[in-house]
């Protein structure tokens, strides 16, 4: 099984995310999800987002490396959205990374000063008609990430939504967050 640090998404820990946490720890596997936003929720992405703004992307990923501090090695990094943020630069720059599972997001690997890591395998799952993912480099950065590793999967669903698989929030499609559930457990199965 494996250990797996899964960070939330703009919105905080909401409770599809706990469900989807919860998932992964019924099929066995051991899953930490630090809170990046020390309890607070918000109702929209814009609103979680500006809260970003008001803390900083720098702060946002000196959380998320400080909760990795005490962890072993050999983890999965996984993020929602915001999330992907300090899960990617975790995978990359954290030796003994076992994978990485970058939803509804992906940064330019070049963004964390080096090659994506040999051996982490990794995939990324985002909406088709996403504005988020499609429109502001994500799908693009994705398209580099699985073109400059052996080991890349990039995974497109139906729809427009951004956080399709938190199954908390209006967003929801259950149908493409079963297959992406189905395919993260997958690849946890390998780790």
């Amino acid at each position: 099984m494996a250990e797996v640090l899964l960070f939330h998404h703009a919105q905080g820990q909401t409770p599809g995310f706990h469900a989807f946490a919860d998932d992964l720890r019924a099929a066995g596997h051991t899953v930490h999800t630090p809170d990046l936003f020390s309890g607070r929720t918000f109702d929209s992405i814009p609103d979680g987002m500006a809260h970003v703004g008001e803390i900083g992307f720098e702060e946002v990923l000196a959380r998320g490396a400080k909760a990795a501090e005490d962890l072993p090695a050999e983890l999965v990094y996984a993020g929602f959205s915001l999330g992907v943020v300090p899960a990617q630069q975790l995978a990359q720059t954290r030796p003994g990374a076992r994978g990485a599972l970058l939803m509804y997001s992906c940064v330019p690997y070049t963004e964390f000063g080096q090659a994506w890591p040999a051996g982490v395998p990794v995939q990324i799952h985002g909406a088709q008609e996403d504005p988020y993912f499609m429109d502001e480099g994500d799908v693009d950065a994705a398209r580099e990430l699985v073109a400059a590793t052996d080991d890349a999967e990039l995974f497109l669903y139906p729809g427009d939504q951004h956080y399709f698989a938190d199954s908390s929030l209006p967003s929801y499609q259950p149908e493409a967050a079963a297959l992406l559930t189905e395919r993260v457990h997958a690849f946890l199965a390998d780790r």
